[in-house]
């Protein structure tokens, strides 16, 4: 909901709605939703940035402690009656320090890319598609699918066990509807206990908005019924684990036309956009392998972007920075309805903020500069060894974190993106958390080792 009105007449509009409490909600390094609840009798000074925050507490929000707090700063134009707790209105805010905006906020770093787009005349169109697991725990102390029938080998599709999940998924759907996403499709996808909800595209900011607040609501909605969601990007090994395709397109400011759309230009390489979209992809696989590690940022997403690992034959996910037309094994890929670009290394563990702003940044390069992609892939591009992909001058994706972040590192264009203080922070954290895993013991050493010799 939109509201043009007083803080009194917000207050009471609101209160109308059966409103107690607002939460400006911003978000920490990995996309989480942080912020305080504020009685709405209190909400005239929550719209003029009351509410503060030592950075130093969070993951991401790179302050020292002795600094200034930031300020939560609401955005007006997207406020949200939180559908599982009525009592709760969320607002998307932007970080501000000292009354300027903090260059370091995600929210930010991603406004000020889409700027960069509006100085060419152009926006950003963005549609994220949600996969995520739904999981109870175990006695034993695992987790297992909610229901008892989702065992089969390949699940994807099954109404049957879409329908034992019901309660849950029919609940976030109409939840979804209710804010006006337009949740055109879900279905159970192809790892047990895993669901894909897709919904219309809009803005980018709009899109990361709603990506960050379907991953709490979904928690929430789950947790009433005994369970959890989970958007960890692989949680077996044998199964495909959970993308966050992002589609893409740019639009002309002034009348709203799709650009990539061959209605509206030439399509020199018969995929089904135009010239413009094939810039912006030459622009995202330059800088695909510093991409990767802002939309795969963990440890774990780097176990989905394998050729093998899904018991159904496929992990579906991309290995090679590549393009091509209706082809799931590309990085990029032109579905065939045309008029956009899905980038299919994205996983849903993703900050959609930074991940869109870096994505956006190295497409509108690729305009400026007219870059080439070659030509597209529509062959199956897990069939080639390692060898052959090299000898066709097509590189791999990172194939873990600490590789991704060595590239991003090195690309200028992450800092000129993300700004001093986040890079930092950005390249410091994720080194830290890659030198954690590799110094953890697991329990496949102890299997394989401790008796081994």
């Amino acid at each position: 909901m939109t509201v043009k009105t007083s803080a009194d007449g917000l207050k009471q509009t609101l209160q109308d709605k059966g409103v107690k409490y607002a939460l400006a909600g911003y978000v920490d390094i990995h996309g989480i939703i942080k912020g305080k609840f504020v009685p709405v009798e209190h909400i005239g000074r929550m719209i003029k940035g009351s509410e503060l925050f030592t950075g130093a507490a969070l993951d991401g929000v790179p302050q020292d402690i002795a600094d200034n707090e930031v300020a939560a700063m609401p955005d007006m134009t997207n406020i949200t009656v939180c559908p599982w707790n009525t009592e709760l209105a969320w607002f998307p805010s932007d970080l501000y320090l000292d009354g300027a905006p903090f260059e370091a906020c995600s929210r930010n770093i991603l406004k000020r890319q889409v700027a960069a787009a509006a100085d060419l005349g152009l926006t950003f169109n963005l549609g994220i598609e949600t996969e995520f697991f739904l999981f109870k725990d175990s006695g034993d102390g695992g987790f297992e699918p909610i229901s008892g029938r989702d065992t089969l080998a390949k699940p994807c599709y099954d109404p049957r066990t879409l329908g034992d999940n019901m309660p849950i998924v029919g609940e976030l759907v109409e939840a979804m509807n209710s804010m006006g996403w337009d949740v055109y499709s879900f279905d159970h996808e192809d790892a047990n206990g895993q669901f894909e909800t897709d919904f219309t595209y809009t803005d980018a900011l709009g899109m990361a908005d709603r990506l960050v607040f379907f991953r709490l609501m979904a928690g929430e909605i789950a947790r009433k019924h005994g369970a959890f969601a989970s958007f960890m990007p692989k949680p077996s090994a044998t199964r495909t684990g959970s993308g966050a395709h992002y589609n893409m397109s740019l639009a002309d400011r002034e009348t709203g036309r799709n650009l990539f759309d061959t209605a509206n230009g030439v399509d020199p390489h018969g995929c089904g956009v135009t010239e413009m979209a094939y810039h912006f992809i030459a622009g995202i696989m330059k800088h695909a392998k510093a991409i990767s590690a802002v939309i795969a940022p963990t440890v774990n997403s780097y176990k989905r972007l394998v050729r093998k690992g899904s018991m159904s034959g496929s992990t579906w996910a991309p290995v090679f920075v590549c393009y091509g037309n209706n082809n799931r094994t590309n990085m990029l890929r032109i579905p065939s309805q045309g008029g956009r670009v899905e980038c299919r290394a994205a996983d849903i563990a993703c900050n959609p903020y930074l991940g869109s702003a870096l994505i956006l940044a190295a497409g509108l390069e690729g305009i400026r500069e007219a870059m080439d992609p070659g030509l597209p892939h529509r062959e199956n591009m897990y069939n080639y060894t390692d060898a052959q992909v090299r000898d066709m001058g097509i590189e791999m994706l990172p194939q873990n974190l600490g590789e991704a972040i060595d590239a991003f590192a090195a690309d200028p264009l992450s800092r000129q993106v993300f700004g001093e203080a986040m890079f930092n922070s950005f390249v410091q954290y994720k080194r830290d958390e890659w030198t954690a895993y590799h110094t953890h013991v697991s329990d496949w050493e102890l299997n394989r080792y401790l008796k081994f010799f």
